[in-house]
């Protein structure tokens, strides 16, 4: 077994922030990219998930993988799991801001694996379940106004979806030996998929250079190296400081939204994202007791 290099302090900070501000620009670039007619969704997903796989592939080449490697990680269950979060996510931002999808998609994520977790047979405490009511308290305030205009709703159906997915995404790659080869495995194993979402969307599709440039930025930028950042901080750091630092996506999403969007930053949203936080924070530590 290759021993894990030591990282010292700084290098680990800085390598943990980047990898929190990769995944929230993710949010950020698919809203910038579809509020304004740049690209439109189906074309997003395929592009974001392409460009995912060349970088992934790349970075493994770097690594010393041969090719023939690039397949034999991950699983079809994670595949379609990725791909049902990539096409999910991209749909829903065609309706809803930044921090409101970031904040319903880590919700969702964050609930649907406590959740299967439990249904699983894991024992869930009663202070956990309380941390758990606020959340679902401020997940509920949150998309209650969006409930009442067809096409938010829907966006937040899809991005239930998405969060979801990303949680069995999770799941199904837990305690993985070789995380960063099933991670470019599991982009790979979408090749077919997005081949027929190609097939099924490039007659109507919409899109610009800034639209193409947004989605090639998000698949290789903040999935594909993000990812790569991400897997290489994640050996270093505990349980709850990864679950923890993973709280401040939602906050990061929401100030490039007002920033590099123009978006509002609502009582509403921000109510909704201390009560939210709250209650996944008192799980996690919870968890730890």
């Amino acid at each position: 077994m290759t021993k894990v290099q030591k990282l010292n302090p700084f290098t680990l900070v800085l390598m943990t922030v980047l990898a929190i501000v990769a995944f929230a620009g993710n949010s950020i670039l698919t809203r910038l990219a579809l509020k304004d007619d740049a690209i439109d969704a189906g074309t997003f997903t395929w592009l974001r998930l392409f460009a995912g796989i060349v970088t992934l592939c790349l970075i493994l080449a770097l690594r010393g993988h041969p090719p023939r490697q690039f397949t034999r990680g991950g699983s079809w269950r994670g595949a379609f799991a990725l791909f049902g979060y990539a096409i999910a996510f991209s749909f829903a931002y065609v309706t809803l801001e930044t921090g409101i999808g970031a904040l319903i998609l880590f919700t969702s994520v964050q609930l649907s694996m406590l959740l299967i977790g439990w249904w699983q047979g894991n024992r869930v405490m009663l202070r956990e379940w309380l941390g758990v009511g606020l959340a679902f308290t401020g997940f509920v305030y949150l998309i209650k106004p969006q409930l009442s205009v067809p096409d938010s709703s829907l966006g937040v159906a899809l991005m239930i979806t998405a969060g979801c997915c990303w949680g069995i995404y999770s799941l199904v790659g837990r305690g993985s030996k070789q995380p960063l080869l099933d991670t470019a495995s599991n982009f790979t194993r979408t090749l077919p998929l997005l081949g027929l979402l190609l097939l099924m969307t490039i007659e109507h599709s919409v899109w610009s250079e800034k639209g193409v440039a947004l989605a090639i930025l998000s698949g290789s930028l903040t999935s594909g190296v993000g990812y790569a950042i991400w897997y290489l901080a994640l050996p270093h750091l505990t349980v709850t400081i990864a679950a923890v630092s993973q709280l401040t996506v939602p906050v990061v999403a929401t100030l490039g939204g007002v920033l590099f969007a123009s978006e509002a930053l609502t009582m509403r949203l921000f109510i909704a994202t201390v009560l939210i936080i709250s209650g996944i924070a008192w799980v996690v530590m919870s968890r730890r007791q």
